[in-house]
């Protein structure tokens, strides 16, 4: 395949919606250069997701080789109370996966020099069903196709659609993972390899099984992540979200950016609220980082040769443990379209569109339903 016989895209993005458009199309005979924004090699900052099967789809699809397995096996779920107890079990077999796993297995399928970091898109326009990106650095890429990628704050959909953005939910996540080697003996057998919940009046912790940062699914090599759900408003938000250095971000801080104050307080609340074993992860956790929780979502996803994709479209609520599983439906039904020879710019690409509008809107709703009774929020 050249750049020469094929159609080109550019996809906006590195991250895991990025990679899942680039090794789709790719496996649909489309050459493809994906740009992201970051100067170095995005990090695990995303933790673990729970493996679905419209990853495992995507990755079958596009070759991307899985080795032996993509994931820890868990069984049962189980809810404890603050007392280590527990409260309810339920037998719901799941894998569970990492960001950093997920990310390498695609980047290494995909041809060196494939992936540009370093480079901000500034602006984009379409002329006679190309479309020419430009980016900070003076770089211009013409192409088939663009492909927005580039999160809940992309840039592309903030050109066509200004005004539709992320819209707080009232809540945060404060996420970490600790090493099987720095968790203890009685602690890694009362959770053993379950999906283990905490539920509270107003917050909710989960925890479960990932591979190590190498990817290894070794016992005492692998990693456990864990989740605590805590309701903020809007004045909290902003405070926390000012980083130790005192830059202001948006949305999240990544690992080793919360202040010290902010991190001390989250340990003593988790000892005054959380399990044992619980609050043992938490204070096991050398660099927690943040997230707020928001809600988004688009009315269109096709604007001639210009389509958006994962998060740049959707953001769903992290109790649907869906967000990855929607970038990879959305790519892989887009390549599949794309493989049939339609051209972005025909309306035949309109039941793509409409197939993952309704996918992102249901997926988007029932997160805000599950959310909001999890956290004892109002509509």
């Amino acid at each position: 395949m050249t750049r020469s016989s094929s159609p080109h895209a550019v996809v906006v993005g590195g991250s895991l919606g990025g990679l899942l458009a680039a090794t789709t199309l790719r496996a649909a005979d489309w050459s493809v250069d994906v740009f992201e924004r970051s100067p170095s090699t995005l990090d695990s900052r995303g933790g673990g997701i729970v493996l679905q099967p419209d990853v495992l789809a995507a990755f079958r699809f596009a070759g991307v080789a899985q080795g032996e397995a993509l994931g820890v096996r868990s069984g049962d779920r189980v809810y404890l109370d603050a007392s280590d107890r527990v409260v309810h079990r339920t037998f719901i077999p799941q894998t569970q996966t990492s960001w950093n796993l997920l990310h390498g297995a695609m980047h290494a399928a995909l041809p060196p020099g494939t992936v540009h970091a370093g480079e901000r898109l500034v602006s984009f326009r379409e002329t006679g069903g190309r479309v020419t990106a430009l980016f900070d650095s003076g770089r211009v890429e013409s192409a088939d196709l663009l492909v927005g990628a580039d999160g809940s704050r992309s840039t592309v959909r903030g050109q066509l659609l200004p005004g539709h953005d992320p819209r707080y939910a009232g809540y945060v996540a404060w996420r970490g993972l600790v090493p099987e080697s720095k968790v203890s003996a009685s602690v890694a057998a009362r959770l053993g390899n379950a999906f283990v919940f905490q539920q509270g009046p107003d917050h909710l912790l989960l925890e479960y099984l990932v591979p190590g940062e190498d990817g290894s699914l070794a016992e005492g090599q692998r990693r456990r992540n864990w989740v605590w759900y805590r309701r903020l408003d809007r004045e909290g938000l902003a405070r926390l979200l000012t980083a130790r250095d005192g830059s202001t971000h948006a949305l999240a801080l990544p690992p080793g950016m919360a202040k010290e104050g902010d991190v001390a307080a989250l340990r003593r609340d988790a000892q005054a609220l959380l399990a044992p074993s619980l609050q043992a992860l938490v204070l096991a956790t050398e660099a927690p980082f943040v997230q707020a929780i928001v809600d988004l979502g688009v009315p269109r996803m096709r604007f001639g040769a210009t389509v958006l994709i994962g998060d740049a479209a959707f953001v769903p609520r992290p109790h649907t443990a869906g967000s990855t599983a929607k970038a990879a439906a959305n790519a892989l039904s887009l390549a599949q379209a794309l493989r049939q020879g339609v051209r972005p710019t025909d309306d035949s690409l309109a039941p793509w569109e409409e197939g993952q509008l309704a996918l992102g809107r249901a997926m988007g709703a029932a997160g805000i339903g599950m959310g909001n009774r999890i956290m004892g929020l109002r509509p």
